[in-house]
Parts: C-alpha cells; structure tokens; sequence
C-alpha cells in the first residue's frame, strides 16, 4: 500500500535500510555484520581493509563492501595468530604467501597455541607456588620442616617470622624464592646455616671477641647466609640479632648449640655492622 506522504515514505524507507545494515547481503556480508559475527569492530576492519590485511571480496549494488565467506574466514585467522601475539604485518606476510595451506598452517597454529597454554599453565603454578609461600613463609609440612632443620626446629617460628616481617619487600622477595625450592634445596640450606652455627659456637668457644678481624668476617658469612633469602644489608643484619636475644624462640635455637651464642652473635654483628658505618642502636629496617 502506498503510504499516504512523501515524508512517511521517507521514513519507512530509511528505518528498513537501517535495520538491514548489518544483515547479510547477496554476494556477502557487510562490515557491520562481520563485526557481530567475529567480535572485532568496524574501526578495526576498516583498518585492516586500509593497510591490506582484509580487502572485502565485493560490492553491493549501493557501493559498500561486502565480505564473502572466505574474507571471513581470513579475518578469523588473523584473530587467531593475533592472539599469539604476532605482529599484524607478520600475519599478512603469513596468509599471503604463494605456498600458504590452510590445513598445514591451522595445525601449526594449533600446536603454537596449545605451546601458550603450556607456557600460561606453567606460570600459573608458579604464581600458585608464590602465593603458597607468601602466606605460609615456607612450602614444607611442619614435619617435613622438622626433619630438614633438626628436632630442635619450631614451626611455629615460621609463622611468627610471617607476622612480623610478611609486609615487607624482603618477604615478599623470600617467598618467592622460597616458592620454586624443593626439600633437596631446603636440605642444602639447613646444612649450611648448620655449619654456620657451628662454625659460630666453635668461634665463642676459642675467645673470639666481637670486633675481631675473625668475628667481622664470620658475621658477614651470616649475612651473605641471610642474604641468600632477600637483600640484607648490615643495618637490617642488626634488626635481625635483635631477635637473637629478645625472641624466645631464636635464643633457644643458638643456646641449643652453645649456652650464651646468642647474645654472642648479636654483639658480634653490632660489633661488624659498626665497622661498616652503622650504628646498632639505630640501625633500622630498610
């Protein structure tokens, strides 16, 4: 039926061309449809119509591109080897070589893709790993701990030493190195600062005074020991040897080996950290 003004026709002819825009037309879709069908927008097609990337097949009669099914397909490939993080100018040299096959570059594809998801699942545990560690400050059972470190090991001292310094970069910095160490490197550890230990009780035992060339280079061995785990520097080594003598846990662990070798060791750190320019009376955590 004819409708009753020019202007009505005007509107009814501009309201239908409207809701076709994004609709399929014959010989192909139209931008606006291809941007619905694969999630990119028209901007982004426009672009890559522009730099050659994906030239529309056709033309409507009106003049507008239109994208056939193999453009389509194209622009689904570009996603794809997008999503690898390949550079676009990259992507057309790929899909415009003479000897490109489709079937042989989706199973390349397919394998590169599943490569991502090896590498992302394999950060992902170790961010797992981080975050077991930042939260509990060491990824071994509290009987595993006790069997690395020895009988006289608490682990409540874990949870302690969490409380007071698990807001700080060097926590963070322990957590996660401690996040990729296996027993075997725990182990290793443990001898270490055993050795240390003894080769401190041993020092204390022969009349080793604090200040002495011998003292100042056991102490920086404590602190290269320390350090293995975050950043020390000799101000927080002082920080640290106050624990020595006012945790409970930390005086019984050195007085396990030698009576008195923690009020030892922490004279002797004051005495190595004030050879370094710091005085221990003001030493703070940096």
């Amino acid at each position: 039926m004819t409708p009753a003004n020019p202007e009505q026709a005007c509107k009814t002819t501009g309201m239908s061309t409207a809701a076709n825009s994004n609709a399929a037309a014959p010989g192909g879709q139209t931008v606006g449809a291809v941007a619905s069908l694969t999630g990119v927008t028209i901007r982004t097609l426009h672009h890559w119509d522009s730099v050659g990337l994906v030239n529309p097949s056709g033309r409507s009669r009106g003049g507008y591109r239109l994208y056939s099914a193999a453009d389509v397909d194209r622009v689904r490939r570009i996603l794809l080897y997008r999503e690898l993080g390949m550079p676009l100018p990259r992507i057309g040299t790929i899909l415009d070589a003479a000897e490109y096959a489709p079937g042989a570059s989706l199973q390349q594809l397919r394998a590169d893709l599943l490569d991502s998801i090896s590498r992302l699942e394999t950060t992902v545990e170790a961010v797992d790993r981080m975050i077991e560690a930042a939260d509990g400050g060491i990824r071994l059972s509290p009987g595993e701990q006790v069997a690395v470190f020895g009988s006289a090991w608490q682990p409540s001292w874990v949870a302690r030493a969490r409380d007071r310094w698990g807001t700080t970069d060097q926590w963070a910095q322990y957590a996660e190195r401690s996040a990729v160490m296996t027993t075997a490197d725990w182990t290793r550890n443990a001898d270490s600062a055993s050795a240390l230990t003894q080769a401190l009780a041993e020092a204390m035992s022969a009349g080793v005074v604090a200040g002495s060339p011998e003292a100042n280079t056991l102490a920086e061995r404590h602190r290269e020991w320390i350090s293995g785990y975050f950043a020390c520097s000799h101000s927080m080594q002082v920080c640290v040897a106050r624990t020595y003598t006012a945790d409970e846990g930390s005086a019984a662990y050195y007085d396990a080996t030698a009576p008195g070798l923690n009020r030892w060791l922490r004279n002797v750190i004051d005495a190595s950290a004030a050879a370094a320019g710091v005085d221990p009376e003001t030493a703070v955590w940096e």
